[in-house]
């Protein structure tokens, strides 16, 4: 059965990757970009690929939580059922980290704006739906200062810690969901792939970004997954693993949905 599939940040590297492999299979996709002529472009690709379904374009960006509010509200009333939501856009190095609501850009996009798309969109999706957050190997404890905006981090600092709380907020949303909500499962996709994010951070040209869009694709799909709602996947080891201790950690978890519901009311 065809699939409703909603991709952030899709118009390159893993997300792009993972949005041809879904569009092969005839899943119909609602791709999410911060650049209208990139956007285009991705639509154009995808429509060459044959057996596509209906691929529809989504501007925002997410480092604006007024556009990422904006972009759940128009999916809800375009769309009465969505199957997955794979928050993929993120990002590491960036010449300005301070955004327009005066967060840190990597706790903003990395953490903060899937946060507000699952919460949105989690309760039209049935219990057979799937959120897949995009973690990492990079993983560090969340200072809590530095998720409000209060305190200036480095670029690695920022990116390690935004990925370990998405992680945590996963875990929570599994237990608040598991009875008869979609399944939440963090990914680590692979270390090191080809992004354009690993290229700029890191200056090599990194790993076969397949491997990172294969991973995602099963996620989405696979039936078995359902049975690990709430866990995290560490696609270096191949499994289900185990986080940074924190992100067992039920207290600090809770602090981090509290901080992040209150940036959102703010």
């Amino acid at each position: 059965m065809n699939k409703t599939i909603l991709i952030t940040g899709a118009t390159d590297g893993i997300g792009l990757a993972t949005a041809k492999m879904l569009a092969t299979k005839g899943h119909n996709l609602l791709i999410h970009g911060r650049n209208s002529e990139k956007l285009k472009q991705v639509e154009g690709q995808l429509a060459k690929l044959g057996n596509t379904g209906v691929v529809q374009t989504y501007l925002a960006d997410l480092s604006k939580l007024s556009e990422v509010k904006a972009l759940a509200d128009r999916i809800s009333d375009e769309y009465e059922q969505l199957d997955v939501l794979i928050n993929n856009a993120g990002v590491l190095k960036v010449s300005d980290p301070i955004t327009e609501d005066g967060l840190d850009v990597r706790f903003c996009v990395n953490t903060i704006a899937p946060f507000l798309l699952a919460q949105q969109l989690a309760p039209n999706m049935r219990k057979s739906g799937r959120i897949v957050n995009l973690s990492s190997a990079a993983q560090a404890p969340v200072d809590i200062a530095a998720l409000q905006g209060k305190k200036k981090l480095t670029d690695m600092q920022a990116y390690s810690q935004s990925k370990l709380a998405i992680t945590m907020w996963t875990k929570s949303f599994g237990e608040i969901y598991k009875e008869n909500g979609p399944t939440f499962i963090a990914v680590n996709p692979g270390s090191l792939l080809a992004s354009k994010m690993v290229n700029e951070g890191f200056v090599i040209p990194g790993n076969d970004i397949n491997i990172g869009a294969k991973i995602l694709v099963r996620m989405a799909l696979d039936e078995d997954v359902s049975d690990y709602s709430g866990q995290y996947f560490d696609n270096d080891k191949g499994a289900y693993s185990l986080p940074h201790p924190d992100g067992l950690n039920a207290e600090k978890s809770e602090k981090i949905i509290e901080v992040i519901e209150t940036i959102l009311c703010s």
